[in-house]
């Protein structure tokens, strides 16, 4: 992929704080802390080796703002060396934060995983349910006494639980090191019929537990696999390069806040070898769990000394189908998926098979001995 700049940031251009990383070509070759500037690529790594030493800094937007850095190109130059934003930090994911992320989910378990079960299944939820979930707060008075009702009814089930109740659904998405960057390639299974793309805010951490930027994310869901179980969510979620992230972190500053975040707009256009082009959007306004909530229960009963990359989840499942006569969408090897987000800019990633895509080999143990080969560890 060779985008214009115009085509992956912001649409303010580097008005905003933006840093990332990217792989250096060198003698030891390797990946390297940048920040986007007006003037070009700077990097960072002879300050902050790691973007965990920068989000966990005091002041991380001063740090990225005030690291004059080595040139070492232009955007345009450098896109193809992109890298996934964060390295140490631990990769985690909120699901069912969004009511229609919620029925699609308790979709999936009641098909058991059968797309061709799904439009059925979806009239008979509605009539069962018999509430607006999107009114309803997590854990209030008024979603336990939905609870019971649906308990009564048979109805009840572990999405409505973390969908309504009072604990946040929050899982480990992927090993630290282990998500891909801008112009990847991202993975499903072979042997997954019915899946799809997850575009979603994700919130950069430190390990204080401060929200310090975001970016964006897309948290490749199987849906057949998980419908056939909640226990199949490792299986659904955490395969070879199933996790996208970019294309920058933009941090907190004065062009940029937490309220920037509840309101961002998220849009996804999908568009496949066959022709087919699916757009959809997501509205972080309509989540029901506000972001610092779910940070809160992240951090709630463990600590994460380098920091955390929390995907937020998303309101978007597609469920137009893809041919005539077809019972949803699914992906398609060669399926081109475009995140974007006016504040984060575009993350662009191409679908293939998890098991065709070259194997994830550079882990933290790498970055430790490439670090210290290249003499930034101090």
């Amino acid at each position: 992929m060779s985008p214009s700049p115009s085509e992956i940031l912001p649409e303010d251009g580097t008005a905003g704080t933006l840093v990332g990383r990217l792989w250096r070509a060198g003698s030891p070759a390797g990946p390297a802390v940048i920040a986007v500037r007006n003037d070009g690529v700077f990097d960072l790594s002879a300050t902050v080796p790691t973007m965990a030493d920068l989000c966990n800094a005091p002041d991380p937007t001063a740090l990225a703002r005030n690291t004059p850095g080595e040139r070492i190109g232009t955007l345009q130059e450098l896109v193809g060396d992109l890298l996934a934003p964060v390295d140490l930090q631990a990769l985690k994911a909120a699901g069912v934060t969004f009511a229609v992320s919620l029925l699609e989910r308790l979709i999936e378990e009641h098909a058991k995983g059968d797309p061709a079960r799904a439009e059925q299944v979806r009239g008979e939820l509605n009539s069962i349910i018999g509430a607006d979930v999107s009114a309803i707060k997590p854990g209030s008075p008024e979603a336990e006494a939905l609870k019971k009702t649906l308990m009564a009814r048979g109805a009840w089930s572990p999405y409505l639980e973390v969908g309504i109740g009072p604990y946040a659904e929050i899982f480990t998405k992927a090993p630290p090191m282990a998500a891909v960057g801008f112009g990847a390639e991202i993975g499903i299974r072979p042997d997954s019929d019915w899946n799809n793309p997850e575009p979603e805010v994700t919130l950069i951490v430190s390990a204080k537990g401060r929200i310090v930027g975001a970016t964006l994310g897309n948290d490749v869901n199987l849906r057949d696999i998980e419908g056939r179980s909640a226990l199949l969510l490792g299986i659904a979620k955490d395969n070879n390069a199933s996790c996208a992230l970019g294309p920058f972190i933009r941090l907190f500053d004065d062009t940029f806040s937490l309220d920037d975040v509840r309101q961002a707009k998220v849009d996804l256009e999908v568009t496949g070898p066959d022709q087919f082009r699916l757009r959809g959007s997501s509205d972080l306004s309509k989540i029901s769990r506000d972001p610092t909530d779910l940070v809160a229960q992240a951090m709630s009963a463990h600590q994460y000394p380098d920091g955390m990359a929390l995907m937020t989840g998303t309101l978007f499942a597609p469920t137009e189908p893809r041919k005539p006569g077809g019972t949803g969408f699914t992906h398609m090897v060669g399926d081109l998926v475009s995140i974007r987000s006016p504040k984060l800019g575009t993350l662009t990633n191409k679908v293939n098979h998890c098991d065709r895509i070259p194997p994830w080999t550079f882990g933290t143990g790498a970055l430790m001995r490439n670090l210290a080969a290249r003499g930034l560890l101090r």
